[in-house]
């Protein structure tokens, strides 16, 4: 440490700097002088601190020497990676390192086994699957032998992961633990998450497929984080994701190294935070999450909608949740952190039920804190605490299924058993309080173990004994020392004390190691033990914890009393303020405010007693909470008590003593047993260490506070680890660094003797021989005494050395310095020694330096000084001449200036004189020249006004004669329409035409509102109702004819009881007259004698023979009225089933009808067939019977009937004069089967024809209507077709692809993104329209296949999903290109004339999709070629008709009818008007499938189009072609090769010729009649 040494000086405390880098400008016995590097003026001393007595070495106080820079080459080749490996390890070379490293982007840094971790607190590309396949692969190669081992990976995450799976799988199969600390903030969970997932990666290759919709293990243990974070982090001043838990992860693979499972640990949950958080912190996440993110039906179900919120959000709105202000977090926000949490637990296998529940748990604990009390007076006259709001407690009850009036109890009464005895309490306000918060606090507590036990039983491995070794993952809590300390950070840091202890062991024996491997001499090494610290506080009976223990037990124990008791413990004397093993400390002011102070293994901490030392130790929970979980209705707080239980209770206890029950274990006991597991567990395996540092406060990136970055390494054991490597021989060197850093002390040494290169020589050896020469060297000065600088006959070099200040000698022992196989250890002594003689060396070197460059400074500076004056000379004489030469310029100048001058005066006399003159002669010409215009104007005026008012007056007579006209015409109009108005009938008439068209819309909307319904069923139900009614007719025709004959027989029975009374009036009828009546009533005798007959005992003696009695003439008519009651029921059978008939048949053609208009249409068919009435009546029916039959058709016309008469009158073309002649006419005399479907069509106005229209279609087809059927069931065949190709496209379409791209540039060549690929077509829709659908090409083969197309040069972005509103058009062919140049794969097998075999002859077989331009290609194409013709035609088909349905959908109508942007609703009552609207949207509807269909008619009009033109330029070019060949026929013979090749192509353009006039026929064919069917329509 010799004057020009650069060291590193503590700094000030107060500052934010820990250490400074300083410069030794002088060094004394007793002082030393620094001065700082970046800041000069700033000089200062340090006192001597201490002195070796044998070496001599002076240690200053504060100061320590710094390491030589390293360059950027030794940068690049990782020098710095590994802080063990520099010469100076102490803290601020530490500091030093790590900041520099952090400031280049590199956060991680290896200390011998420890790899440091530095939160960058942004997002670092060092994750990435190529950087995880890189370690993976080197990792693999090192453990098998073949990588580079000549050192250890790059410092990073993943090595130390790495390296645990590798000496996991190792020979022994040793477990592997990785242990990861650091304070709150400074990346722990992150980089535990980053070691699962690499080590889980590791553990699921070349694992099998789990089943379809299990999740493999590796993505169980993934998903258990998730949950976990969301019930055990929270966000905290200093992280807002901070754990505030432990967790031990234990991964458990196989002896193959799969990942058979794992299982979760936690330790010390936070539950007081559950109660008190502080300002700018949070609660757990899963409150704000489910407050935040629930939906509204789950907040509805929770009970977070009651109440007025007062415009607050909700986290702000509960006690539990705004305490610290309720902030976002930075990273991600609580909405999407539910659905992660949701996934997460769907993902572990947890039913929705159970998600549910917890939820609903979490959601009571909220209402639990919005609980509150007033105050009551209890049975005894005292204060005591009730509940405010019943109904919000009862729904704090049913969210957490316990029972309402036990949680009550719980809430304001305490239970306390003595002697076997129950003695309740009522509590205060206060103490209601706590009663409260103390419950929600264990009720969340026992649901976290509850939801830890769940996790492990979904990601724990089945068989154990499958399990060979395993990797540990510790997530601890690191180091705490806060302002005021209370237990949770006794806990935390007993916990940093003992892996602390275990550290320090593990670095110690990892010390020896690498002395025993570089085979050097080593004494023992005491290391930093702190087992005496770990004794002060778990040490039984005497340790803090113990009396904690015994202090609980006590029934009037409390925190002062453990306090005295600590203090006679471990200060029994008087005034004592430090305990024997300086461990625990407490002067007399700190034992007056109740506190204490450990002196761990970081510093010393200050704990407060009272802090609820007591409560948070026991952590019981009462009685009446006890009673309330036992008894719970809900099963999973019964489950979640139980594990409580299971976890707080000693399993000692014994159930068949006299107590009974177990006993309750504290949480420092729970908390001791833990670590002592968790300590052992360690101390099995082999240990891994990252410890994470926290660059800032503020949590900015590329900002690093030195002094917090110092206490965290102290902190986190990363000096103590230090202190253990300086114990030993701290400063190590490979063989060439240390040769070539102190060759320079032996000048004089010829290279003979000893070389300056280390180049084939043995490079111990030559380290072996430069120590001793420079320990010779050493004794020799020492003897010799001081050396005179005035001494003649010495150089000037050796005249500076002895001028300077001598370092100390060389005389320190040779056993100081240990050269291993590979290394020079040394002592800090030696190499002071040795870093003292380098620095005067290189002092004395620089000064003979600095001599000759001061003499060159001086001599440049004279040169420069005499070029300066001889330039000075020669501008001087310069300046004199142009002096003298301005003068003369001067004077001739003057003279010039006097000539122009004299002309400018005389040019100006001249000029004014000319201006005078003109001005005047303008003057006199203005005046003449206005005189003579207005004259002009006078006779102009005059003139005109002679012509306005002859024009004005044969105006007024005009218009004058058109008013009277006006007047006549009007007046008789008027006469006109008040006649008009007093016509009643003809307002009526235009009333019922109006409610004619009304009821004619409601149909015709009706029809086309039920279009699209299915037909099989109405069909099916047609038939059996039409055979019903076949039988039913049957049925009528055989009671019509027994009716008719019973008839007759009756009439003819009446006509002759007629004749009967007639001749029994008379007493005198002759016999002529009696053969008149018979022949009268037309019954013969034998047919009297068969129908009646009348016992011989009745008959009066002058009766005829032909008599019949009124008995049975009543029979008779008793009979008949039977059969017509019968015929009246059978009729009305037959009715109903053709109602029935009319209803399927409408529904079969889209109309829904009503009774009503059923009835109507009956009525119309009664009246248009032969009416059955009539045929009676000519058959001699009665007048009654007859009269009831003519009743139905006397009715009014039906609103139905109107709807059809204004359909008609709309669309048929029929006007009023037609309706005047043909009155007389039934307009609606034809069935409903024959009308509806003309309804839909609009053509009821129209005549059938009686010949058959030809139409296109295979159909024998004799009226319109069937042409209209015939063409509507060949458009729905033709759009099924279209669906079904749609459906084939949704399927996938296997093709060929290739991907072509232009530039903007006119030549620019075509570039081929892709090319000859075997590809899976898929259109997806991923919303309502086909607008938001994506077209998904997916590489066909294996995992082989694919990675040797990958591997072709094939552009990723070619096969990128595209959009279907990127598609430009889809021709058919391929468009843009010549198909037989198409490019084939890499790899294709080549014919002999090196050309490589043509597979796209077949044109007919492309189909070219264009798409929208992107920013690297102006022009993008998608050639697809498909194994067939049919192949290609369905997927041009399918892809036109999904283009077609979107042009449709977005507003494109060929048609030009637009949709209505307003339909009205409408009701079925009679007097209403139907808008236009209405209309012109069924009509659109109608008229889509024309759009559609038209749409891509044209598209294969405008293929055929280019078909035929690209035909004519292939023959072209066929006839240039056959020109050149015939040509070159006549000097080479071979040439008939090409046209033989020639004369095949254009067999295959023949052939696609032919195919293309086929589909021109075809689709000229669908295109006629889609104007046929336009023509119609608008007819």
């Amino acid at each position: 440490m010799e004057a020009g040494s650069i060291v590193w000086c503590s700094a000030d405390p107060k500052g934010d700097e820990a250490w400074i880098l300083a410069e030794v400008l002088k060094k004394g016995d007793t002082v030393i002088e620094l001065q700082q590097v970046d800041k000069i003026e700033n000089v200062f001393t340090r006192p001597l601190a201490a002195q070796d007595e044998e070496s001599g070495e002076r240690k200053f106080e504060g100061v320590e020497l710094a390491n030589a820079p390293l360059s950027e080459e030794e940068r690049a080749e990782g020098r710095d990676n590994d802080l063990i490996t520099l010469p100076h390890l102490h803290e601020p070379a530490i500091l030093h390192s790590v900041s520099e490293r952090f400031m280049r982007g590199k956060i991680y840094t290896w200390t011998g086994p420890v790899l440091i971790a530095v939160n960058p607190f942004e997002r670092l590309p060092l994750y990435t699957d190529e950087i995880r396949e890189f370690y993976r692969s080197e990792g693999l190669f090192r453990s098998q032998g073949m990588g580079n081992s000549k050192g250890d990976l790059e410092p990073h995450v993943f090595a130390v992961a790495d390296r645990s799976y590798r000496q996991m799988m190792a020979e022994g199969r040793k477990s592997q633990s990785i242990l990861i600390s650091g304070e709150s903030g400074a990346g722990k969970t992150e980089s535990t998450k980053i070691v699962m997932s690499y080590l889980t990666t590791l553990g699921g290759m070349g694992m099998e497929q789990e089943k379809d919709g299990e999740l493999s293990v590796m993505e169980r243990v993934l998903q258990s984080n998730p949950v976990l974070e969301a019930f055990g982090n929270a966000r905290t001043l200093r992280n807002d994701n901070s754990s505030r838990f432990g967790k031990f992860i234990e991964l458990g693979f196989s002896r193959a190294g799969h990942l058979l499972g794992a299982k979760v640990q936690t330790y010390l949950l936070e539950k007081v935070r559950l109660a008190f958080h502080a300002t700018g912190e949070r609660n757990y996440h899963i409150f704000y999450q489910l407050l935040r993110g629930g939906t509204d039906a789950q907040k509805e179900k929770y009970g977070f909608l009651e109440g007025d919120t007062g415009g607050l959000e909700l986290p702000n709105c509960y006690h539990y949740t705004k305490q610290g202000g309720a902030p976002q977090l930075r990273e991600f926000t609580d909405e999407s952190g539910l659905q992660y949490t949701l996934k997460a637990m769907r993902a572990l296998g947890w039913s929705e039920e159970t998600i549910d529940n917890v939820l609903s748990i979490i959601a009571g604990l909220l209402h639990l804190g919005e609980t509150t009390f007033i105050k009551k007076e209890s049975d005894s006259g005292l204060d005591a605490a009730g509940v405010e709001d019943r109904e919000s407690l009862n729904r704090t009850a049913r969210l957490l299924g316990v029972d309402v009036d036990k949680m009550e109890f719980a809430l304001t009464q305490r239970v306390v058993v003595a002697r076997g005895e129950e003695i309740k309490t009522e509590l205060t306000i206060d103490k209601a309080a706590d009663a409260r918060d103390a419950l929600a606090k264990t009720i969340y507590g026992a649901l976290f173990l509850w939801i830890v036990d769940q996790v492990n039983k979904s990601i724990i491995w089945e068989n154990e004994e499958e399990v060979r070794s395993s990797v540990g993952v510790l997530d601890i809590f690191g180091f705490e020392c806060f302002k005021i300390n209370s237990f949770e950070q006794l806990c935390i840091n007993f916990t940093n004390e003992a892996l602390q202890q275990q550290f320090n062991k593990f670095i110690f024996k990892l010390e020896q190691e690498e002395y025993e491997s570089e085979k050097i001499e080593w004494a023992f090494i005491s290391f930093p033990d702190n087992q005496d610290c770990l004794d002060t506080i778990q040490q039984k009976k005497t340790g803090i914890l113990a009396m904690l223990d015994d202090e609980c037990r006590l029934p009037r124990g409390s925190d002062l009393n453990w306090a005295k008791r600590m203090y006679e413990q471990w200060l029994p004397d008087k005034g004592q303020t430090v305990s024997e093993n300086t461990r625990f400390q407490a002067t007399k002011v700190q034992q007056g405010k109740a506190l204490f102070c450990v002196r761990h293994f970081a510093g010393l901490v200050e704990y407060k007693v009272e802090t609820n030392f007591m409560e948070k130790n026991k952590d019981e929970i009462p009685l009446a909470a006890q009673n309330l979980f036992e008894t719970a209705p809900s099963q999973l707080m019964k489950d979640v008590y139980a594990i409580q239980k299971r976890e707080t209770e000693d399993g000692a206890g014994d159930s068949t003593s006299k107590q009974g029950a177990a006993k309750s274990k504290t949480v420092g006991q729970q908390f001791k047993e833990q670590l002592t597991g968790l300590i052992s567990s360690v101390e099995r395996t082999d240990p891994h260490y990252i410890r994470c540092l926290k660059p800032n406060d503020a949590a900015k990136p590329k900002m690093l506070t030195r002094k917090r970055l110092t206490e965290q390494l102290r902190y986190g054991g990363v000096l103590e680890a230090v202190r253990v490597a300086r114990a030993g021989y701290p400063v190590r060197l490979t063989h060439q660094a240390f040769f070539q850093r102190y060759r320079m002390l032996l000048p004089e040494i010829p290279e003979e003797q000893l070389p300056w290169a280390m180049d084939d020589q043995e490079a111990q050896q030559l380290c072996v021989k430069l120590l001793t020469t420079c320990l010779e060297e050493g004794k020799k000065k020492a003897e010799g005494g001081s050396l005179d600088p005035k001494e003649g006959g010495i150089s000037k070099f050796e005249k500076i050395r002895r001028m300077q200040h001598q370092p100390i000698p060389l005389l320190f022992p040779q056993t100081d310095v240990q050269l291993g196989l590979t290394k020079v250890f040394m002592r800090k002594p030696p190499h002071d020694a040795l870093e003292a003689n380098r620095v005067f060396h290189q002092s004395a070197s620089a000064t003979l330096i600095q001599c000759w460059v001061r003499g060159l400074e001086r001599r440049k500076k004279y040169l420069i000084t005499q070029d300066c004056t001889i330039t000075i000379q020669r501008c001087y004489r310069g300046y004199k001449g142009r002096e003298r030469w301005t003068a003369l310029r001067r004077a001739t100048a003057s003279l010039l200036l006097t000539n122009h001058y004299r002309m400018q005066i005389s040019r100006r006399k001249y000029y004014r004189a000319r201006k005078g003159v003109i001005v005047l002669q303008a003057q006199f010409r203005g005046i003449t020249t206005r005189r003579e215009i207005a004259a002009i104007k006078l006779e102009t005026f005059y003139r005109k006004y002679k012509l306005r008012k002859n024009f004005t007056t044969l105006r007024s007579a005009v218009i004058a004669l058109q008013c009277q006209m006006r007047v006549k015409i009007a007046k008789k109009v008027m006469k006109g329409l008040m006649g008009e108005q007093k016509d009643i009938g003809k307002l009526k008439e235009n009333n019922e035409r109006l409610k004619m068209e009304m009821n004619s819309l409601k149909a015709m909307l009706a029809a086309q509102a039920k279009e699209d319904a299915s037909n099989l069923a109405h069909i099916q139900e047609l038939d059996a109702k039409q055979a019903e009614i076949d039988k039913l007719e049957k049925r009528v025709a055989d009671l019509e004819k027994q009716l008719a004959e019973e008839k007759a027989i009756i009439e003819k029975l009446e006509a002759e009881l007629k004749a009967e009374k007639e001749n029994k009036a008379m007493n005198a009828a002759s016999t002529h007259t009696h053969t008149h009546h018979q022949k009268r009533s037309g019954v013969s005798p034998g047919v009297a004698k068969a129908a009646v007959e009348v016992d011989p005992s009745m008959q009066m003696p002058n009766l005829p023979s032909n008599y019949v009695s009124p008995e049975v003439l009543a029979k008779h008519k008793r009979h008949l009225s039977k059969l017509e009651e019968e015929l009246r029921a059978e009729r009305k059978h037959r009715r109903e089933a053709d109602g029935e008939i009319i209803k399927l048949r409408a529904a079969i053609n889209g109309v829904q009808l009503n009774e009503a208009e059923v009835q109507d249409l009956l009525a119309q068919k009664l009246q248009a067939e032969p009416s059955t009435a009539g045929s009676l009546s000519r058959r001699g029916e009665t007048p009654e019977i007859a009269g009831e039959e003519k009743e139905e058709p006397a009715t009014t016309k039906s609103s139905l009937a109107r709807a059809m008469e204004g359909i008609s009158s709309t669309f048929g073309g029929s006007g009023g004069e037609e309706k005047k002649e043909k009155d007389d006419k039934p307009r609606f005399s034809m069935v409903a089967d024959n009308l509806l479907p003309k309804i839909r069509r609009g053509l009821m106005g129209e005549e059938h024809k009686e010949d058959a229209v030809v139409v296109g279609w295979r159909a024998d087809i004799r009226s319109r209507k069937e042409r209209e059927e015939a063409l509507r069931d060949e458009v729905h065949r033709f759009e099924s077709q279209m669906k079904g190709f749609v459906h084939a496209l949704e399927d996938g379409v296997d093709v060929m692809m290739w991907q072509l791209n232009r530039s903007e540039e006119k030549d620019a060549p075509a570039e081929f993104a892709l090319k000859a690929s075997h590809v899976t077509v898929k259109i997806q829709r991923k919303g309502d329209m086909w607008v938001q659908g994506i077209v998904n090409f997916t590489l066909r083969g294996g995992y082989l296949s694919k990675a040797i197309g990958r591997s072709r040069g094939g552009n990723k972005t070619a096969l990128e999903p595209l959009s279907m509103h990127e598609i430009l058009e889809v021709k058919a062919g391929c468009s843009g290109y010549d198909h037989t140049d198409l490019p084939s794969a890499a790899g294709r097998s080549k014919s002999k004339g090196g050309k490589s075999k043509s597979e796209n002859r077949q044109g007919s077989l492309f189909v070219t999709m264009t798409a929208t331009p992107t920013p690297m290609a102006a022009t993008r194409a998608y050639i697809l070629r498909f194994k067939s013709r049919s192949a290609r035609n369905e997927f041009l088909n399918g892809m036109r008709s999904v283009l077609a349905e979107m042009q449709i959908h977005e507003g494109v109508s060929i048609s030009g009818l637009q949709k209505s942007a307003e339909v009205l609703q409408y009701d079925d009552e009679e007097e209403i008007m139907v808008p236009l609207g209405a209309v012109n949207k069924v009509m659109n509807l109608e008229r889509e499938s024309y759009d559609r269909i038209l749409l891509m008619l044209l598209q294969g009009y405008e293929d055929l189009k280019e078909r035929e033109d690209e035909l004519l330029k292939l023959r072209n070019k066929l006839e240039s072609v056959m020109e050149e060949s015939a040509e070159k026929d006549r000097v080479q013979a071979n040439d008939s090769k090409l046209i033989m090749q020639l004369s095949k192509k254009l067999e295959t353009l023949l052939m696609d010729n032919e195919d293309l006039r086929d589909q021109n026929d075809r689709l000229n064919t669908r295109l006629i009649t889609a104007e046929c069917e336009k023509m119609n329509m608008l007819s």
